[in-house]
């Protein structure tokens, strides 16, 4: 008799069409391996060179030899300091932090329109970013936590978003639990309410670097990346991407309606509680050392289901890894494209995702997953 895992590996998923009319059919994609493995390929290359590439001219063959040493703890002469400064204490971790920011909002985006059943629907959609946004403001123009020196953002940061989650959850919760309307309506509330409490911030600051500082992190950005600040990020991200993959089968099912999920032995309250969880915790976490990076939890998970399909084992194998090489990529041109001075990574994230999210509507047989 089959078992209700094995119901849900075998119903097809939310965006399944029939050849007429529909999405390709399976066959005419390119196989998962291939894809996987391409974008593993390309991951340590756009980490390469997103190291190699800057304002400041370091030639390849040294900024290569800077990244070797730092990584096998070589060695450097005293004249090539300031270079390897350059590449190994400010380009990489910079980079790296790219990779984990975009593969956390790539895979939260996925869970996110699985959880609400919305299209529309991305990592910031649960008002956590906005209420983050509070707690960094706050560092940034008024000095709020200066006793913690350079945690003082990061911390803040993590502290308003962990009270925006507890604030969102509380509104949201029923005696059903969370329910996708809710969940929507209350997270939007809660974005347009700490957005204006951001912006009465901004306006009441005396110092005009002080609310640029604040604008350029409500835009998102990588500036201030440092090598401490990845492990904390990177490990709310992996937790995440583990809880994810593990749910990968329930998340078939949540996404086909609260009725079949149930018919499936899978609880649809329980399910979306977990994933309420675990998307306020990496949201909180990547916008606490990013800022408010959008789109990329928007268009990356509908790109990969494009590439892959609808089915959540395949998309989160495939969109943590596009996420993780396209924001780093937008890292580098956030970098070069006024050099010496920097755009907001959201800025180029927006005018990236937004006409290839019209290409996507346009599209034909393109249904977004049927959510």
């Amino acid at each position: 008799m089959a078992t209700p895992r094995d119901r849900i590996a075998a119903v097809p998923t939310h965006g399944a069409r029939t050849r007429t009319g529909g999405a390709p059919p399976a066959s005419s994609r390119l196989p998962l391996p291939l894809i996987v493995t391409g974008l593993c390929v390309a991951l340590p290359l756009s980490l390469a060179c997103g190291a190699g590439i800057g304002a400041s001219g370091v030639p390849w063959g040294e900024a290569l030899h800077h990244m070797w040493a730092g990584l096998t703890g070589g060695t450097i002469t005293p004249d090539e300091v300031p270079s390897y400064t350059i590449v190994w204490e400010l380009r990489l971790p910079r980079a790296v932090l790219a990779a984990v920011v975009g593969a956390g909002l790539a895979a939260i985006g996925v869970a996110v329109q699985a959880m609400v059943r919305n299209a529309l629907a991305d990592p910031f959609v649960l008002g956590i970013s906005s209420g983050a946004a509070v707690g960094a403001n706050a560092v940034l123009i008024f000095g709020a936590f200066g006793a913690l020196g350079i945690w003082a953002l990061s911390t803040a940061a993590a502290l308003s978003a962990l009270l925006s989650m507890v604030l969102v959850y509380a509104i949201a919760r029923t005696a059903r639990g969370l329910t996708p309307l809710r969940l929507v309506l209350t997270g939007t509330a809660m974005y347009y309410g700490f957005s204006a409490v951001t912006t009465f911030m901004v306006f009441a600051a005396e110092r005009g670097e002080a609310a640029r500082s604040a604008m350029m992190w409500l835009l998102g950005s990588l500036g201030g990346a440092t090598w401490s600040s990845v492990p904390i990020a990177a490990g709310a991200v992996l937790g995440g991407l583990v809880h994810l993959g593990w749910s990968a089968r329930r998340l078939n099912a949540l996404a086909m309606g609260d009725e079949t999920a149930a018919a499936l032995g899978v609880d649809p309250a329980r399910l979306r509680k977990e994933l309420f969880l675990v998307s306020a915790a990496v949201t909180g976490a990547v916008v606490a050392v990013s800022g408010a990076i959008g789109f990329v939890g928007l268009m990356v998970p509908h790109a990969a289901r494009m590439l892959v399909g609808a089915d959540h084992r395949r998309l989160l194998a495939v969109a943590p890894l596009a996420g993780a090489v396209l924001l780093i990529w937008v890292d580098v041109l956030s970098r070069v494209v006024l050099a010496p001075a920097e755009l907001p990574v959201g800025v180029l994230t927006a005018a990236v995702g937004v006409p290839c999210f019209v290409l996507l509507m346009r599209r034909r047989g393109y249904t977004f997953g049927g959510v």
